[in-house]
Protein backbone atom coordinates (compact mmCIF):
# COMPACT_ATOMS: atom_id res chain seq x y z
CA UNK A 1 0.00 0.00 0.00
CA UNK A 2 1.40 3.28 -0.96
CA UNK A 3 1.68 6.25 1.33
CA UNK A 4 -0.91 9.10 0.70
CA UNK A 5 1.08 11.91 -0.75
CA UNK A 6 0.93 15.82 1.49
CA UNK A 7 0.38 17.78 -1.28
CA UNK A 8 -3.06 19.31 -0.16
CA UNK A 9 -3.60 22.65 1.70
CA UNK A 10 -5.87 24.47 3.46
CA UNK A 11 -5.95 28.17 2.46
CA UNK A 12 -7.13 31.30 4.34
CA UNK A 13 -8.37 34.26 2.28
CA UNK A 14 -9.02 37.54 3.83
CA UNK A 15 -12.90 39.21 2.30
CA UNK A 16 -13.54 43.07 2.25
CA UNK A 17 -15.70 44.50 5.03
CA UNK A 18 -18.53 44.60 2.26
CA UNK A 19 -19.03 40.82 2.41
CA UNK A 20 -20.90 41.92 5.71
CA UNK A 21 -23.84 43.66 3.79
CA UNK A 22 -24.33 39.93 2.12
CA UNK A 23 -26.89 38.76 4.48
CA UNK A 24 -26.62 35.15 3.15
CA UNK A 25 -22.83 35.61 4.66
CA UNK A 26 -24.75 37.01 7.54
CA UNK A 27 -27.26 34.84 8.20
CA UNK A 28 -24.00 32.13 8.17
CA UNK A 29 -22.41 34.21 11.07
CA UNK A 30 -25.41 34.79 13.38
CA UNK A 31 -21.94 35.17 16.27
CA UNK A 32 -19.99 37.83 14.22
CA UNK A 33 -18.31 40.31 16.55
CA UNK A 34 -17.77 43.58 14.37
CA UNK A 35 -13.92 44.36 13.79
CA UNK A 36 -12.87 40.64 13.28
CA UNK A 37 -12.06 39.46 9.85
CA UNK A 38 -14.53 37.78 7.62
CA UNK A 39 -12.97 35.18 5.77
CA UNK A 40 -12.97 32.21 3.06
CA UNK A 41 -11.82 28.73 4.06
CA UNK A 42 -11.24 26.32 1.84
CA UNK A 43 -8.54 23.38 0.37
CA UNK A 44 -6.86 22.74 -2.69
CA UNK A 45 -4.41 20.92 -4.41
CA UNK A 46 -2.48 23.45 -5.69
CA UNK A 47 -0.04 26.43 -4.34
CA UNK A 48 -2.85 28.33 -2.03
CA UNK A 49 -1.01 31.68 -4.00
CA UNK A 50 -2.31 29.88 -7.30
CA UNK A 51 -5.46 29.31 -6.30
CA UNK A 52 -6.50 32.45 -4.71
CA UNK A 53 -4.76 33.80 -8.60
CA UNK A 54 -7.39 31.50 -10.04
CA UNK A 55 -10.58 32.66 -7.69
CA UNK A 56 -9.77 36.38 -8.73
CA UNK A 57 -9.58 35.31 -12.34
CA UNK A 58 -13.02 33.43 -12.24
CA UNK A 59 -11.32 30.05 -13.32
CA UNK A 60 -13.56 27.53 -10.42
CA UNK A 61 -13.87 30.69 -8.07
CA UNK A 62 -16.28 31.23 -5.55
CA UNK A 63 -18.26 34.29 -5.63
CA UNK A 64 -17.55 35.76 -2.82
CA UNK A 65 -13.29 35.64 -3.15
CA UNK A 66 -13.81 36.81 -6.66
CA UNK A 67 -15.62 39.80 -5.26
CA UNK A 68 -14.45 40.36 -2.39
CA UNK A 69 -11.11 38.61 -1.81
CA UNK A 70 -8.53 41.04 -0.59
CA UNK A 71 -5.12 38.46 0.07
CA UNK A 72 -4.37 35.21 1.67
CA UNK A 73 -3.64 35.11 5.46
CA UNK A 74 -0.64 32.64 5.81
CA UNK A 75 -0.40 33.13 9.03
CA UNK A 76 -3.77 31.33 9.87
CA UNK A 77 -2.74 28.00 7.82
CA UNK A 78 0.53 27.58 7.14
CA UNK A 79 1.10 25.71 10.49
CA UNK A 80 -0.72 22.69 9.13
CA UNK A 81 0.23 22.17 5.41
CA UNK A 82 0.80 20.29 3.51
CA UNK A 83 -1.64 17.72 4.19
CA UNK A 84 -3.24 14.58 2.76
CA UNK A 85 -6.67 15.18 0.57
CA UNK A 86 -8.49 13.25 4.02
CA UNK A 87 -6.69 15.99 6.45
CA UNK A 88 -7.10 18.91 4.02
CA UNK A 89 -10.87 17.90 3.98
CA UNK A 90 -11.00 17.66 7.79
CA UNK A 91 -9.42 20.54 8.63
CA UNK A 92 -11.22 22.57 6.14
CA UNK A 93 -14.36 22.16 8.62
CA UNK A 94 -12.16 22.49 11.55
CA UNK A 95 -10.99 25.50 10.94
CA UNK A 96 -13.64 26.99 9.84
CA UNK A 97 -15.86 26.46 13.00
CA UNK A 98 -12.82 27.56 15.02
CA UNK A 99 -12.97 30.84 13.51
CA UNK A 100 -16.13 31.27 13.47
CA UNK A 101 -16.47 30.33 17.60
CA UNK A 102 -13.81 33.48 17.54
CA UNK A 103 -16.02 35.60 16.26
CA UNK A 104 -14.86 35.73 12.93
CA UNK A 105 -16.70 35.91 9.33
CA UNK A 106 -16.80 32.57 8.03
CA UNK A 107 -17.45 31.36 4.32
CA UNK A 108 -16.92 28.19 2.97
CA UNK A 109 -17.66 26.54 -0.03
Amino acid sequence: MRAKRKHYHVYVVELSDEVRFIARFMRCNPNYQPGKPCVYVGMTGLDPDVRFDKHKAGIQSNSYVRKFGLRLLPELYELYNPLTYDEAKGLEVELGIDLRAGGFGVWQA
